[in-house]
């Protein structure tokens, strides 16, 4: 069957969702997306005004491939709406020489020829003196690196692909995925509808939305928070990069967009159980600031202690990971897209133009097998 032939739902119109809705119509399917909210909302993992992209990566280098392939559908997104959706900086990736994120980003670039600088301590102290430098740290500069608007991202992919001829359900909650014959039943309050396939990127509702999926997908609480450099010079002048620290206490931050405050960011570890996405408690206790606290004051004291806003959001981790990307066991008409483990957004055209090959061609050339749920027995 054609894609201009084939119906599919795409359930789900965030990270994921919006792009997949994108990179579906503009191959001529006929779309129908569902979002129990509204394209750019707040409410699960998409806020926070700025996501890292970067081309070098920490945990494994299977990623740069999708990375690259990211990376042009990124200009491509861009170039189709005119609007700035990302704005390359550089991303500084800094640790004791030894860790082995170091070493495995060292091979990711070596392996892939991404263009980058190795600085060590006393380069890295002079050029970036917002930085405390411990013993033994070193960074690369990771060139083809930025920050991403997220919320103007899936807003803008969203409408892309309704000028494309999708048609997107705002505020309207699928209760139920039916694998049927010859298609997918899509179940809302306001009835039954009928497609060839669903691509499905329900974020934090995953356990909710799909309660018998074979893969544990843990879903965790987010705070982001901001700080105002008492130098600002430092951090916003001809070079602002979004930074990585991988060690002792493994953290982000970006630069914000307004030259005024800088933002920060946990790993999973430090991420506490999000219970109920439906009722996520946004209120940030002032006991939760200690581990940033402790950041500041070990390795960015021109940061001023007390932050001057806090967000909360959600994100969905598998044991191992990575993601699970592909059709659900059984029913090889539901494509899944699920539990990114933090490292989703900068992907997320990638992620998007893979859902739109499984959907219509049931394949992807894509490097996914070790992403796939095909076959797959851990999460």
């Amino acid at each position: 069957m054609s894609a201009a032939r084939k119906r599919v739902a795409v359930v789900g119109v965030g990270t994921m969702g919006s792009q997949a809705a994108w990179r579906l119509a503009a191959r001529g399917a006929e779309v129908v997306g569902y979002d129990r909210f509204a394209p750019g909302h707040d409410r699960s993992a998409a806020g926070g005004e700025t996501r890292i992209f970067r081309s070098a990566h920490f945990e494994d280098s299977r990623y740069v491939p999708l990375l690259k392939h990211a990376d042009a559908l990124w200009e491509r997104l861009q170039q189709e709406t005119g609007r700035e959706l990302r704005r390359l900086t550089g991303c500084l990736l800094m640790g004791p020489t030894g860790h082995q994120q170091m070493a495995t980003v060292l091979e990711s670039i070596a392996e892939h020829g991404l263009d980058h600088e190795v600085l060590d301590a006393e380069l890295l102290a002079k050029r970036f003196p917002q930085y405390r430098i411990e013993d033994g740290d070193a960074a690369v500069l990771d060139r083809r690196a930025g920050f991403i608007r997220p919320e103007l991202t899936i807003q803008t992919a969203a409408r892309r692909a309704e000028r494309l001829g999708a048609l997107i359900h705002r505020y309207s909650t699928v209760r139920e995925i039916v694998p049927v014959a010859g298609g997918v039943e899509i179940r809302t309050d306001a009835g039954t509808e009928h497609f060839d396939t669903a691509v499905v990127t329900p974020g934090p509702w995953v356990n909710d939305l799909l309660p018998d999926l074979p893969w544990e997908v843990d879903i965790r609480r987010l705070v982001s928070a901001w700080y105002v450099p008492t130098t600002p010079e430092a951090w916003f002048g001809e070079e602002r990069p979004a930074f990585i620290r991988t060690a002792p206490t493994h953290c982000y931050g970006l630069p914000s967009p307004d030259g005024i405050s800088v933002k920060l960011g946990l790993s999973r570890a430090l991420h506490q159980p999000a219970g109920d996405p439906n009722q996520l408690d946004r209120t940030v206790r002032p006991e939760e600031l200690d581990i940033f606290s402790e950041l500041i004051g070990r390795h960015m004291p021109d940061l001023h202690p007390d932050p001057t806003r806090l967000s909360v959001y959600m994100e969905g981790y598998t044991e191992s990971s990575r993601p699970l990307v592909g059709p659900l066991p059984g029913a090889e008409n539901v494509i899944l897209l699920a539990g990114f483990s933090g490292h989703g957004f900068k992907l997320s055209p990638a992620f998007g133009d893979i859902a739109a090959d499984l959907a219509l061609d049931g394949t992807s050339s894509q490097p996914i097998d070790f992403i796939s749920t095909v076959g797959r027995t851990e999460a």
